[in-house]
């Protein structure tokens, strides 16, 4: 064989394994695209964050399986609470499950799935504190309804004057704003902060989630909660997914929420997490 066509004959061979090599590359499936989705990472049990820095907690299982189900890949991100909404804006991630409720004013800023859950507003006192009799001894309250305004009302009066704790820029602290105009309000980062201030002494109350507060407790938290569970009105209509206006990741979450309730896997996770049934419905 001359030497032309011996190099003819490699150059055949070579095109053929590159040819195939091509082949093979273009049969592979295109990896999933990435969901950068944000949550705070310190508001057990809904999110927190482990002693060797890991996000756990319900909404971080849901997000995963959430992602699942839309066929992309995770990428969770701890934010503070104060700048979450702001950060979301700014386009740091696609996506925020950080227990945020649906409210009129958020709606404004942000776009929203359906709802995956909900949780009630409770105070928390220190065990022996005369607002325990005080408080209303309501199991709970709707403030959507005449009955529970009047339960808010008669809060409001019993805690005439007191120094009650919140997180900041919460549906809590906008609650305590509306309804409660003559407490004396002190803003904390995070409910941990609150908790350990109400703990010693420096606040009279809290306001919180009521899974937060029992969270709390079963941490060893010197507290417990005392007057009616309060729902609707100020408080929003349920803990969604936040997404940027117009952003069509609002449908793509509510259909895989959708999907995620009707097996029963809110649910389940809930009970993990909760120890009760939080999914919305």
């Amino acid at each position: 064989m001359s030497r032309l066509a011996l190099f003819a004959t490699a150059a055949a061979v070579a095109a053929t394994i590159a040819a195939g090599a091509a082949s093979f590359a273009n049969q592979q499936p295109a990896p999933a695209p990435v969901l950068r989705i944000a949550t705070e990472g310190a508001f057990a049990p809904w999110n927190a964050t482990t002693a060797d820095g890991k996000l756990v907690g319900f909404e971080v299982d849901l997000a995963n399986d959430l992602c699942a189900r839309m066929r992309v890949r995770c990428a969770i991100v701890a934010q503070d609470w104060t700048g979450i909404l702001p950060g979301l804006q700014q386009g740091k991630y696609d996506a925020v499950m950080a227990g945020v409720t649906v409210t009129a004013e958020r709606v404004g800023a942000v776009d929203f799935s359906r709802a995956y859950a909900a949780d009630p507003a409770v105070f928390a006192v220190r065990p022996g504190s005369n607002l325990i009799g005080a408080l209303p001894d309501a199991e709970r309250a709707d403030l959507s309804t005449p009955a529970g305004q009047r339960s808010a009302s008669s809060a409001a009066r019993a805690l005439d004057g007191k120094v009650i704790a919140v997180q900041a820029s919460t549906i809590h602290a906008h609650m305590l704003e509306t309804l409660f105009p003559r407490v004396r309000l002190r803003f904390y980062d995070t409910v941990d902060a609150a908790a350990l201030d109400l703990a010693a002494g420096r606040v009279d109350a809290m306001l919180t989630a009521r899974t937060s507060v029992e969270a709390l407790r079963a941490a060893g938290g010197n507290l417990i909660p005392a007057g009616p569970a309060f729902s609707g009105g100020v408080l929003g209509g349920g803990v969604a997914v936040a997404v940027r206006k117009g952003d069509q990741l609002s449908a793509r979450f509510t259909q895989a929420i959708a999907s995620a309730a009707e097996d029963g896997t809110t649910t389940r996770l809930s009970g993990r997490w909760f120890g009760t049934d939080l999914s919305a419905k």
